[in-house]
């Protein structure tokens, strides 16, 4: 691997969700740091404020193992795949890349967004959310609603397009609605959808 470094010996690194794909920062490495995340599969960065390496996550917890490994094909930039622990920014915000341009709609996150809301429902009820009734009335109601809007799903498909792709989102938020019941993560569906494309 012969990886281009600036002038200052540095390389910039992109951090990224392995389970949403979602962007999580973006810092510098230099052969050291990029060592040591080769070894130990933790990422390491270097700290050019403070001028030293830092494992991501040393004070925090919020550390972030590696997954996956690329480089671009100038060589001169690094993307790692990661499982994040907590959150990635030092804000407090999962991804450092939170301050959205508006206009510019990204609907590969859709998904992931979706089921943060769920999930923060979950743990912050609202008064009148439809997301807490369901979890309100439990697990027999939640199930109901995903049978219900499966058949939906059918019955749509026979008719056109349209209420395909509407009973489709129903069913697909209903079922954001169980998996945060259950305490599944979207990491752990995609780790194992990850196991049929092989």
């Amino acid at each position: 691997m012969d990886i281009k470094y600036n002038k200052d010996g540095f390389v910039p690194a992109i951090a990224q969700d392995i389970a949403t794909g979602e962007v999580l920062m973006l810092a510098y490495m230099n052969e050291e740091s990029l060592k040591l995340t080769l070894e130990t599969n933790i990422a390491h960065y270097y700290s050019r404020s403070r001028k030293k390496i830092w494992k991501k996550g040393e004070t925090s917890g919020n550390i972030q193992e590696v997954k996956g490994f690329y480089y671009d094909c100038d060589a001169d930039t690094i993307l790692l795949k990661v499982n994040q622990t907590g959150v990635a920014c030092h804000t407090g915000s999962y991804s450092c890349f939170f301050n959205e341009v508006e206009g510019v709609k990204d609907y590969k996150n859709t998904l992931s967004e979706l089921y943060k809301v769920i999930l923060d429902r979950k743990q912050n009820p609202v008064e009148g959310s439809y997301t807490n009734y369901l979890f309100k009335e439990g697990i027999d109601k939640i199930l109901k609603k995903v049978g219900e809007e499966s058949a939906e799903v059918i019955i749509g498909a026979k008719n056109n397009r349209q209420e395909l792709i509407y009973e489709s989102s129903d069913l697909i938020y209903h079922l954001l609605v169980l998996l945060v019941n259950e305490g599944v993560s979207l990491g752990d569906i995609y780790e194992e959808l990850n196991k049929r494309v092989k």
